[in-house]
């Protein structure tokens, strides 16, 4: 023990803080009440999700046990955005006849998760709304994917979830750290030209992405999906699942050259061009598509925060 060197009690009193914070963080992130249960239809649709033989019927039963899940479904394939002819009168129409079921698995499981966590009442000034941002991603990612090579492609759906659940660490930092989080909020709003995770760390000690992969890890959703939430950032990631990160990032970047989003614009690096197997002329394209969609898009938006 420190028992006669008072010039060093400043550096261990911080020392012990910052452990004690720690600690603290650990024991609210573990509390079983402070992390909501995952909804009884999301933990259905992960269990078909990796159900090799799971159907169409199998899907229209679960969505339609959900009836707030199963309107927005028909809902969403009936936006123009889709294009669909005729009327959606029912789910198997909207999977069947619009979305597929692939897309609509995940489309359901990002509705589902959605309803788990509320919405915070406070927010930096300035940002795109939570669930536009989520919806931009996605639909971003949607034509990257399909513009990736057949052969290296990732699943069209999970790499769709995966820009849909990409900031979902937002929602739990306002969940679980509410006094942080109006504090961080106000940082963002005078510290522009940062990105989120310094202030985050900063004040916290963790950042969204590390909160948001622990808990699709919790919650036993896909190690791609943990992976993209994790490195989403990180343009150099090449390990396991690699391409569902790069895609989060790719998507991110270029929707905030369009000035969507929030923080600092960052130089794409050609590399990771390269280890999609993207041009940044495909790249553009897609991003061009999704701002000529845009208002349709926000409707869609609206959806999730019913």
């Amino acid at each position: 023990p420190n028992l006669d060197r008072p010039d060093d009690d400043p550096a261990e009193i911080t020392q012990a803080m910052h452990a004690f914070t720690a600690r603290r963080i650990q024991q609210r992130l573990e509390a079983t009440l402070e992390i909501p249960p995952l909804a009884g239809t999301a933990q259905k649709i992960i269990k078909l999700r990796v159900d090799p033989d799971a159907t169409i019927d199998d899907i229209t039963g679960v969505v339609e046990t959900d009836p707030a899940l199963a309107a927005q479904v028909v809902s969403w394939a009936a936006s123009p955005y889709y294009a669909s002819t005729g009327k959606i009168r029912s789910v198997e129409d909207a999977i069947v006849r619009v979305l597929g079921f692939d897309l609509v698995i995940n489309l359901a499981l990002g509705l589902a998760l959605g309803k788990t966590l509320s919405l915070p009442k406070d927010q930096p000034q300035q940002t795109t709304p939570y669930w536009q941002q989520s919806i931009y991603t996605a639909a971003v990612i949607e034509g990257l994917t399909r513009a990736i090579p057949r052969a290296s492609r990732p699943e069209g759906g999970l790499s769709y979830l995966a820009g849909l659940l990409h900031n979902f660490g937002y929602l739990l930092l306002a969940h679980v750290f509410p006094p942080h989080f109006t504090l961080i909020c106000r940082q963002l709003e005078v510290n522009p030209h940062l990105h989120h995770s310094f202030i985050e760390q900063h004040l916290l000690g963790i950042s969204r992405e590390q909160i948001g992969a622990w808990l699709m890890r919790y919650w036993d959703m896909p190690d791609e999906l943990s992976i993209a939430l994790r490195f989403q950032h990180d343009p150099h990631y090449k390990g396991e699942h690699h391409v569902y990160a790069n895609l989060v990032y790719l998507a991110v970047r270029l929707l905030r050259a369009n000035g969507i989003g929030s923080g600092p614009e960052q130089d794409i690096p050609d590399e990771l061009f390269d280890r999609l197997g993207l041009t940044r002329d495909k790249a553009n394209e897609s991003v061009k598509k999704v701002l000529e969609a845009e208002v349709l898009l926000r409707e869609l938006a609206s959806q999730f925060s019913k």
